[in-house]
Formats: C-alpha cells, structure tokens, sequence
C-alpha cells in the first residue's frame, strides 16, 4: 500500500540569499574537493582578469596565506560602491550577497567577460567562512566584511557583518582585493596548491600580453614564502613556442594574426612541427574551452579556404591537383586561438564549450581577412614549412594504405581479434562495467580469476603498447596492442572517436610499480591523450595503485603502497612479523589482487584529468617526445608512481 503523508504549502521550503549555494554546492562548483576550492579562487580571479581583459588594469596579485584564507588584488577601477537605485544598497554589497547580480550582464560597461553566469563572487562569499573585500576608488578606500555565521543551528551564508565604510585614500589609485577563507566544512580541509594556481595563471599571462599576474604563498613558521611572476610581452606567440618545446618547428616564428571589432576580437598564433597531430588550444574571454565550439570551427573553415586560395596564387597547388583538406594543414600544427566577445554562451556553468551560433562567422570572416594579409608578407620558410607538411600529409591519407586502409581497418575489426585476449563481463550497463588494462599473462591470470566478472573485464597487454606520439593512425593500427584495445573500448579513436559507444565506465590501467610498469602507463595515457582525448576529459581513465608489501603478524594481513606506509607499519607491528615484497602483479593470487587492487570497497584508484590541456601537451611532449635529457630529469626529479599521496581513494 503506498505511504500516505501529509504533503502541503507549508512543507515548501525556499532558500533565502545564498543558502542555496550553501545547500547544493556542487550545482555551482561542481566538486567541494581540491578543485571545488580553487574554483571558487578562479571566480574571484575571472571577476579582475574581466577588468585587464576591457583594459582596465596591468597587475594581478594573488596570496595564499597559512591558514588557507587567498586574497586577489588588481589594479583595475575598483567594484562600484554607490548606492543601487532599485534595491538602495551598494553595489559591491549585491556583487557579493546576490546571485546574479554583476555588470556582465550588459555590453555598456564590459565588451568582453569570461564572468557569464554572473554567480562567481557570491558563490565565493557563500562558501566561505569569511570574506572581506577592499576598493579603491574616487580617492577613497570602501571596506566591507562578510561572514556565514551559525543561527538557529544553522549556517548563514555570506551575509554582511561590517557595513561599507569609507576613509580617505588621496594617493592609492584604483583596484579591488577580495580576502576570503574558504570553509573547512565545506571543502574538508584542502588546502590551495602554488602549484595549481601557477599553473592556471601562467596561460592567462600568455592570454594577455604585457600583464603580469604574480602568485605568493606564505609558508607557516619554518617554511619557506614562494612566487612566481608571469608576464609574456609576446603573448600568444610565446604560448605557442613555450607548447612547441621538443617538437621540431618547420620554421622559426610562429605566425600570429589579429583583428578586432565592435563585435569581437580574434587573435591566433599557430606553428608547425614534424609532429603528427594537430593540437588547438582554444579560449574565449579567458576561459578555456577545451572542448572547442564554434569559434574553432570558424578558425578551420577560415584556414583551410585561405590557405587553399594562397597556394593555387603562387602555383604551390598545381592545376591539376585536388586541394588540400584541412586535415592536411593542421597536422604537425600546434595553434592557440583566444576570441573575446559580446553574450557568450557556453555550454554549462564548466564553460568547456562555446555555443554561441554566430561565432562561426565571426572569427571565420576577420580570421579570412588576417591570415591573407599575414601570408603575403610570411617568409619562405613559413610558406615553405606549411605547404610541404601539407603535402606530405596529404599523399600519406590519399595512399591506398593509409586512410581508406585506415577506414576498412576499423570497421573490419571484430571481437574475433578479442579472442584468448580479453575477458569480458556479463553486465548489460556500460556506466557501471570496468575494463581493466594489465600488465602480461601472469597478472591477466589472477586479475581473471580474482575479478567480479558481472562488472569487471580484463586486458592483458602481452607486450609494450607503441608510442603515439611518434607514429602516424595506420602504424598504431598495426600494433596488436593498441589495436585490441580501440576494439575492446568499441569507441573507434582520432577524428572518428565516439564516446557514446564507449563500453566500460571505467578504463583502468594496472602496471607494476616499476620502471617497465611506468613506461606501460605513459605510453597508454599517450595515446588516450592524442587520439581519446574525450576518454580522459569526461573522467572515465584511472590508474590502479598496486601494493609494494604484504605484512603478517598477529593482527592479521596489512598492505603497504610505499616505503613510508610500510615504516610505519612495522613499527606497529613490533617483531614477529613476515614481510612480502611484491615485485609484481603476477606474484600475487586472485583472493590477494580482488582485497587489494579490484575490490571497489578496498582499492585504490587515481582518475586521471586534464586541469590544463596546455600543460597536460607539454608534459606529454616532454615524456613521450625525442628530448631525452629533459625527460631524464623530470623522472629523476618527480617520478614516483607508488606515492599514497598522489592518488584519491575512489570507492564504488
């Protein structure tokens, strides 16, 4: 019999001001972990780099101090402290106890913002235990102090503590800071990372030429301060040679082409090198839109067509020879492309995409007229490097054994190739199935017969995968590796990558916790990254942590994941103890592997994202590219894949 409740207008319950963030954060931050917490650092950061972005202001400031509170300084003209005519309170008091309220939602006062949703700041004060925001303006100093204080046993978020009071400032200037800590309750303790912020702030300089944005962080007593400084008189083309790092370049100077409206701004830089992929890194009012839009779309359509045009002029492309296709001209290419515009429209509050249906136009049409103006004044090597690696390109996809093979290849591939190789699972819903990638027969053995197989499938790798980075589609299609596993996944990869077809929720790589088990998983995040790149950007790829030790004593069976964990453990255990190094997978049996690496309850798994694509392209460059010297000393200096430390516990 259905429960029968007494269900009416008084069971209605409406959030007042900001409760509603502090109720349901994650509809505004997506995460109250590590990155939740920056992310309510980057609004208050978006609100000053809008100010540099329509000219206001040349220095940003950021400080993290030792008890996690951050403060963000700029020089731009200070938030509006005036008394609003509808609601009769100070503008700077609304910014940050109202949501939606903010200049951005007209074009009047802001050309450009990347502050779409106009919640930034007074979700930071939400989630905040206090926050205090300082403006300098008409020669005066406007302070203001906000808190989440606990009434009625129960918080209230962000409301006003100290009322704006001004005081004299004849010789500051103008400029915003907003100090803030962020609530422990809320965000469990993390802390700020310099190295996170730097980081992020490190594109934004490149993004802006001639600003400087400076990131400190103070350390408690008996810790050193650290700060860094980023400025970039040469903007985009110093983003774009600072990408192109190991890669050989097919001419020396990135090209570089701007134009400005009342409707937008385009700037782009772009190089090529002997590289096989194409690598856009797009941005639209400072955000970065990692999953492209219609800027980028009008930023191809514009290349091809101009480049095209350019070479029937000058007899590059014979009479009787087809034209390139845009393929053919972004191999090899690494481009930076940053739009600033009117309403943008992104796709969701992450502003990973750019929606807006006339952008198209917009940057095809002034990147057209740019590019032909920047093409007959370009030096022969740059013409020459571009129309070579065109064509080279070209005849590779027009020969019978490339990408028409290329094609037949993936659709002749069938679970036949599967066969005495993966060992699938019996669940019907893709979302929850796991694929584990492991490393030889002898860790496939156990992980079979450890494994739930309701949910749980298992790919052995009889050999190292090849190195993406340094082939083209037909060679990796040739590596049984590699092959296998674009099967097993069911998704297809490069430019006919379907994420909806994916089988596994989630694609886990399980290697030794050696050197040979280190390369295994660069070299698969390698290919992930350059041909599944969308794999890793919804979170679907993780990294299995393997223990080191087994230790027995009288309390019973323990593992340790690193030489700290197991120090300590001995310690407890006193003597009468029996220590087991595992050197491998394969040395432990099912019922072992299942407790500690399978079993969603006990594992351990780190999901591996893509916070910066720019930095997540050097680092693979780095790693899997021809500079042995500098991967030598990242991995002497960094490498240690069985550090606890580095890795999130995921249950489920």
């Amino acid at each position: 019999m259905a429960k029968v409740t007494d269900y009416s207008a008084k069971d209605i319950v409406v959030l007042e001001g900001l409760d509603a963030v502090r109720m349901r954060p994650g509809m505004y931050i997506g995460t109250t972990g590590a990155k939740g917490m920056h992310h309510i650092l980057w609004e208050i950061l978006d609100n000053s780099m809008d100010e540099v972005a329509n000219g206001y202001g040349d220095h940003v400031l950021i400080e993290i101090f030792p008890d996690n509170s951050a403060a963000v300084t700029d020089n731009g003209r200070g938030i509006p402290v005036d008394l609003h005519p509808k609601y009769n309170i100070p503008a700077v008091e609304m910014v940050f106890t109202m949501l939606h309220a903010g200049g951005k939602f007209s074009d009047k006062k802001y050309d450009f913002s990347g502050g779409l949703h106009g919640v930034g700041a007074s979700v930071t004060n939400a989630l905040s235990s206090w926050l205090m925001v300082e403006v300098w303006r008409d020669k005066k100093k406007y302070t203001e102090k906000f808190h989440s204080p606990l009434v009625d046993g129960k918080i209230k978020s962000g409301v006003v503590k100290e009322p704006l009071k001004a005081e004299p400032a004849p010789n500051a200037g103008t400029g915003t800071r907003v100090t803030f800590l962020p609530d422990p309750s809320v965000f469990q303790n993390e802390k700020f990372s310099f190295e996170t912020i730097s980081r992020h702030v490190r594109e934004l300089a490149y993004l802006n030429a001639g600003l400087r944005i400076t990131v400190k962080k103070y350390g408690s007593e008996g810790e050193p301060d650290q700060e860094n400084s980023f400025c970039y008189e040469g903007g985009l083309k110093d983003f774009v040679l600072s990408l192109n790092e190991g890669k050989q370049p097919k001419y020396a100077e990135p090209v570089y082409v701007e134009r400005k409206s009342k409707e937008c701004q385009v700037m782009l830089a772009f190089q090529h090198t002997d590289s096989y992929t194409e690598n856009i890194f797009s941005y639209v009012n400072n955000i970065q839109t990692s999953e492209g839009g219609t800027h980028e779309t009008g930023f191809k359509s514009a290349l091809t067509k101009v480049l095209n045009d350019f070479g029937r002029s000058r007899n590059i492309i014979k009479e009787k020879q087809a034209n390139f296709l845009g393929e053919d001209y972004r191999e090899g290419m690494t481009a930076v492309l940053a739009v600033k515009m009117h309403n943008v429209q992104f796709e969701g509050q992450t502003k990973t995409k750019l929606g807006n249906p006339e952008a198209k136009l917009m940057v095809e049409n002034a990147l057209s007229d740019a590019l032909k103006e920047a093409l007959s004044k370009a030096k022969k090597d740059v013409i020459d490097g571009i129309f070579e690696k065109a064509a080279t390109a070209a005849k590779a996809r027009e020969s019978a054994a490339k990408a028409k093979d290329v094609a037949r290849k993936l659709n002749a591939m069938t679970t036949s190739a599967l066969i005495g190789k993966l060992s699938g699972c019996t669940g019907k819903k893709s979302e929850l199935n796991e694929l584990y990638i492991v490393e030889g027969d002898s860790a496939g053995g156990s992980a079979k017969q450890g494994r739930d197989r309701r949910f749980q499938a298992i790919l052995p790798l009889r050999g190292k995968p090849l190195n993406a980075e340094k082939k083209r589609i037909h060679d990796i299609l040739e590596n049984d590796e590699l092959s296998t596993l674009i099967n097993a996944l069911g998704t297809g990869f490069g430019k006919d990558f379907d994420i909806s077809k994916l089988k596994y929720g989630k694609v886990i790589i399980l290697a030794d916790a050696d050197q040979d088990g280190a390369h295994i998983r660069a070299l698969l995040l390698a290919f992930f990254f350059r041909y599944m790149r969308e794999l890793v950007l919804e979170g679907h790829v993780y990294i299995g942590m393997p223990p080191l030790y087994k230790i027995a004593d009288k309390k019973g069976v323990r593992y340790a994941y690193d030489d700290k964990e197991l120090e300590s453990m001995l310690e407890e255990a006193g003597r009468g103890y029996t220590l087991q190094r595992y050197k491998g997978l394969g040395e432990m049996n099912p019922e072992q592997l299942w407790e500690t690496t399978l079993s969603p309850e006990s594992r351990t798994l780190m999901r591996v994202t893509i916070e910066s694509a720019a930095e997540a392209e050097q680092m693979v460059t780095m790693l899997m590219g021809d500079d042995s010297k500098s991967r030598k000393d990242y991995i002497f200096r960094e490498a240690n894949f069985n550090k606890k430390d580095n890795f999130k516990d995921i249950k489920g």
